[in-house]
């Protein structure tokens, strides 16, 4: 019994002094998917605990304080959401700030979402999105304090990372304390794709990080304050509190979809790779049963999956190709592969590029402000395969995974 305690503290030693660890590591290989399950499973006490159901790291930093919420349907503890929670424990609650997509979570991608009444609690939401995505003075007057729950899914051009700096932003501009309460990522055990170029910022691409970052919200947080991003080099006064039993080399399964067009994890491990067909012709099965987890357009000759958009309430009423049947490919059996070798895939942009006829309609003026600058779109147009485009990355990835270990919060991949 005494050995085996002993072997038990020896364990315990090692997996503390590695956390604790911030040396600058090059990516190992990827483990297989079944190993990288089982070290999931190899990890049950402590379970990963997002931030905001560790009420006892943060509830007394609320206390009289009148709490601005930036919160949406992912803002969870447990069941019950992180607002009615506060609101059951006393805490002075004075309006909630929602993203794209909307409080509640019923608003598609691109929907203006206004300034409303939550029905449940009453309390006044400030839409973060269409005109207004900055929070302004007046939006900030009364507070005490921001509180920022959001779950990410790791992507540049996913908007929640940008709704967090302009939060910062005001938070900063009206001297207001910003507490993030952190959430683990889905794609953070990797990072890849090109870094965004100055001249090609905007609200789906705000900073020079690649498509696929490897940061939590807390972690980019604490980047965009230490990289002086935000606007005149302003400076947030920022707290945060950490999630428990979580590192970037584990799986992490969403409790709840971020957002109406990725509901289950199939979807948000492929939305990396095929969100940037959003500035193509091309569907990604938006008005589906499958929304990013499949491809196609009517007339492509080299699929064997059929799907036809129809509207869908929250969910894309009006989605690309409604009512025409389109051809393509069905990539949910992709999965394994990406997450036993996680990277952008190019194959499948390249291969429908090279399939459609009339070239010069394929792309879209959104598809340079997705990448983040003009050199995919002529890489891809000049022929080039898939991994002589990836290696013109490599430098810049390099450079970046050199920024993004000063912020790191957990041990990396």
């Amino acid at each position: 019994m005494r050995y085996f305690r002993l072997i038990i503290l020896l364990a315990s030693f090692v997996v503390v002094s590695c956390t604790q660890s911030r040396r600058l590591q090059k990516p190992q290989p990827s483990p297989s998917v079944e190993s990288r399950e089982n070290t999931f499973e190899a990890y049950p006490k402590p379970a990963i605990k997002p931030a905001a159901e560790r009420t006892r790291q943060y509830f007394s930093k609320l206390d009289d304080k009148r709490i601005g919420v930036v919160a949406n349907q992912t803002s969870l503890i447990g069941q019950i959401h992180l607002v009615d929670s506060l609101l059951s424990a006393g805490k002075h609650v004075v309006r909630v700030f929602s993203p794209e997509h909307g409080f509640r979570g019923q608003a598609e991608a691109g929907e203006l979402v206004g300034n409303n009444i939550d029905a449940k609690t009453g309390l006044a939401l400030i839409s973060l999105y269409g005109d207004h995505r900055k929070p302004t003075p007046q939006d900030m007057e009364g507070l005490d304090l921001v509180l920022f729950d959001l779950q990410d899914v790791g992507a540049r051009f996913y908007t929640y990372i940008s709704t967090l700096t302009l939060v910062m932003e005001a938070c900063a501009e009206n001297k207001i304390p910003l507490l993030v309460l952190d959430r683990p990522n889905p794609n953070g055990f990797y990072i890849d794709g090109p870094l965004l170029e100055p001249g090609f910022t905007s609200f789906v691409g705000m900073h020079p990080v690649p498509i696929v970052h490897g940061m939590t919200m807390a972690e980019y947080a604490c980047m965009v304050n230490g990289e002086f991003w935000l606007k005149d080099s302003l400076h947030c006064d920022l707290d945060w509190v950490e999630v428990s039993g979580y590192n970037h080399k584990k799986l992490y399964r969403l409790p709840v979809r971020p957002s109406p067009n990725l509901p289950d994890m199939e979807s948000v491990y492929l939305y990396p790779s095929l969100c940037l067909f959003e500035g193509t012709i091309v569907s990604v099965g938006r008005g589906t049963d499958n929304p990013f987890s499949i491809i196609g357009y009517p007339g492509f000759l080299d699929g064997d999956y059929k799907f036809t958009p129809e509207s869908r309430v929250g969910a894309s009423l009006n989605p690309t190709y409604k009512g025409l049947e389109c051809s393509g490919l069905y990539l949910r059996g992709e999965i394994p592969d990406l997450v036993n070798d996680p990277g952008i895939r190019l194959k499948w942009l390249i291969l429908m590029y090279n399939s459609y006829p009339d070239k010069a309609k394929f792309f879209t003026s959104f598809f340079n402000k997705l990448s983040g600058s003009g050199k995919l779109r002529q890489q891809i147009e000049a022929g080039l395969s898939e991994a002589e485009i990836k290696a013109t990355w490599q430098d810049d990835l390099e450079r970046f995974q050199k920024t993004r270990h000063k912020y790191l919060l957990y041990h990396d991949f």
